[in-house]
Order: C-alpha cells, then sequence, then structure tokens
C-alpha cells in the first residue's frame, strides 16, 4: 500500500450508522450493505483485495480460506471479543494479524446472564408466553405457576474472566452465593470482594451448586467442556444457564436431561450450531423447561458502537506502524 493511501478495508456486516460513517472518514471502505452473511467464496474475493478484512463471529476464517488472501492483506479486525471463528495461528503464520474487541461487552453479556438466572427459575416466559398467546388465565392462585427462590442459592460460575466476574457482581445483590471454576484461580482480592469459592475440580462444583452459569470462551480445550458425562453430575433440581458460546455444552446430552427431568430447566443464548437450534430444545421451550434466546447478550447499541470504535483503533493502529492494543495471539487462546 503506496504512503498516504487510505487502506481499502472491508467488513462483512452492517455496522451501526455512526460506525460506519467514522470509517468512511478513515478508510476507503467496502461494506455489506443487505447484511447477509457472505459466503466461504464472498469471503475469499474479499481477501484477495482487502488490506483490512473485519469480519464477526458469524464468518469462519479458516485455514483453507487464509490460503487464498492476497499479500496485501495484513490485518483480520474482527468485530467481536471471541476469535474461535478466526485460525489465529494460521494467520499469523502468514504474516497477518488478528485483533479483536475485548472489554466492552462485559456488562451487557452479564445483565444478559443475570436476566437468564432469573428468568429461568421464576418461569417468566412461560408467564409471558401464557398472555401474549392469549392463553386462559383464571387470576392469582397460591400454587400455580410457581418457580424457585434465587435468593440463598449456589451460583457455580464456569470462566472467571471479566464477564464471570461481572455476572457475580449482579448475582452477589440478589443473594447468590458465589463459586467459581477457572483454568486459574483469580487474585485474592478478587475473591474476597466476591466472596467468591474457588473448586479446582468442575465435577465437584457441578454436584453441589443450584444454578451454573457458563461465561469461558470457545477454545478446543473447551469444547463439550460440559460433556454428557459432566451434565450428568448437575443436580435433578438446578438450573443451567450459558451466555458464552454453544459449543461449550453437548446439546443433545441437554436436550436429553432437560427432557428427563435430569436437570431442572436451561437458559440458553447460543446454541452449538447457530444459527440452527436444536428442535429437541425449541420443543423443550415450548414446554416450559428451557428459555431460548438468539444470541442476545452483547446486543446493545451502546455495545456494537463500542465494539466498532475498538475495531476503529486497531486498525488506525496497526496502519501507522503501531501494536495494535487488542493483537490476539496464539498463545492467548
Amino acid at each position: 500500500m503506496g504512503k498516504g493511501k487510505k487502506p481499502l478495508v472491508i467488513v462483512t456486516r452492517k455496522l451501526p450508522d455512526n460506525v460506519e460513517l467514522r470509517m468512511r472518514e478513515l478508510f476507503d471502505v467496502r461494506f455489506n450493505v443487505d447484511d447477509k452473511p457472505m459466503t466461504q467464496a464472498q469471503l475469499a474475493e474479499a481477501m484477495k483485495t482487502a488490506d483490512v478484512l473485519v469480519p464477526t463471529i458469524t464468518d469462519r476464517i479458516d485455514a483453507p480460506l487464509l490460503a487464498k488472501a492476497g499479500e496485501q492483506l495484513k490485518l483480520i479486525a474482527n468485530f467481536g471479543n471471541g476469535v474461535d471463528n478466526i485460525d489465529v495461528a494460521t494467520a499469523v503464520q502468514r504474516g497477518i494479524t488478528v485483533t479483536n474487541t475485548p472489554g466492552v461487552l462485559t456488562e451487557d453479556t452479564a445483565d444478559m446472564t443475570m436476566a437468564l438466572i432469573l428468568a429461568v427459575p421464576r418461569r417468566l416466559a412461560e408467564g409471558s408466553t401464557l398472555l401474549n398467546d392469549g392463553g386462559e388465565w383464571h387470576g392469582w392462585s397460591p400454587t400455580w405457576m410457581l418457580g424457585k427462590r434465587i435468593w440463598g442459592k449456589r451460583l457455580g460460575i464456569i470462566g472467571m474472566g471479566r464477564i464471570g466476574q461481572a455476572v457475580a457482581r449482579r448475582a452477589q445483590a440478589f443473594g447468590l452465593q458465589i463459586h467459581y471454576h477457572n483454568r486459574r484461580r483469580v487474585a485474592a482480592k478478587i475473591e474476597e470482594d466476591l466472596h467468591a469459592t474457588y473448586w479446582e475440580s468442575l465435577d465437584q462444583m457441578l454436584t453441589r451448586m443450584d444454578i451454573i452459569s457458563v461465561n469461558c470462551p470457545h477454545t478446543p480445550a473447551t469444547y463439550h467442556l460440559l460433556s454428557a458425562r459432566r451434565l450428568k453430575l448437575i443436580r435433578p433440581d438446578a438450573y443451567i444457564v450459558n451466555t458464552a458460546r454453544g459449543e461449550v455444552i453437548d446439546e443433545n446430552a441437554l436436550a436429553r436431561l432437560l427432557e428427563s427431568g435430569g436437570i431442572a430447566g436451561a437458559g440458553l443464548d447460543v446454541f452449538e450450531h447457530a444459527p440452527a437450534v436444536n428442535p429437541k430444545l425449541v420443543k423443550l421451550a415450548r414446554a416450559g423447561k428451557a428459555v431460548l434466546l438468539p444470541h442476545m447478550g452483547s446486543a446493545t447499541l451502546e455495545g456494537r458502537i463500542d465494539m466498532g470504535e475498538k475495531v476503529i483503533i486497531n486498525i488506525r493502529t496497526f496502519m501507522d506502524g503501531h501494536r495494535p492494543p487488542d493483537r490476539v495471539l496464539p498463545s492467548m487462546l
């Protein structure tokens, strides 16, 4: 790219208007106006000409696709916190820098996690559906639509990173006892502030919790971390919530346990084969055994704008010859 020339930036999905406006001012940019997910062939074409690719979590940037990239492609600035959609190791081997947008979605995702922690035991979706679908309601009754109290219950958080800690702060206010499992034990000051109990053994923690919240990233090490065997360790009166990545849970095993009463209920914002949703889970949701959301955990206008600003900063910093603040390395995954 010539000195002073604006980099060609190709963005794979529609972004908030003010983010796109700022990108137009700074870069030679091509947008996906109709917001339809690009095919692998379209992504390959984009990577042959772009100096910078801005994909999202719906774009699979794997080794075969990276092999088709032009020599001018030097930065993949992911519009998203997770980078499990990108083969980071192969990108780095080919001299392509990868960045993400960490930190800006923490509070939004933690809000949604807490919403599901409330919604599932208290049967909020069932009650709402009854009235919205014109169901017959005869008024208040002492024994109708009874849920479970969450105050005083034990919450087991899997993944005590930024989002896990934000969930713990919220859960404290609702009187939940905080427990967690993490690759590494967090600092003693964090444990003290959150009144959190660390479990080195995930298996042991699962057997003792009333609610399980999945807040870890999807990596090869966390694929089906909640396997059929581990899901069976969860008590029949316990609930599970996942706002992280669908691949962390063996969905078919979860569906079987929900159907048989092996687990009391589930709140899911992510799915193993998204955007496809397991028909068994849909059936269970209609039966009141699950609350399903279409990956809304980070869906706030403020969050999306913050993500866009991080993408812009990463691109500008890289193009100025400096290390972008949110560079991702294989060793970090």
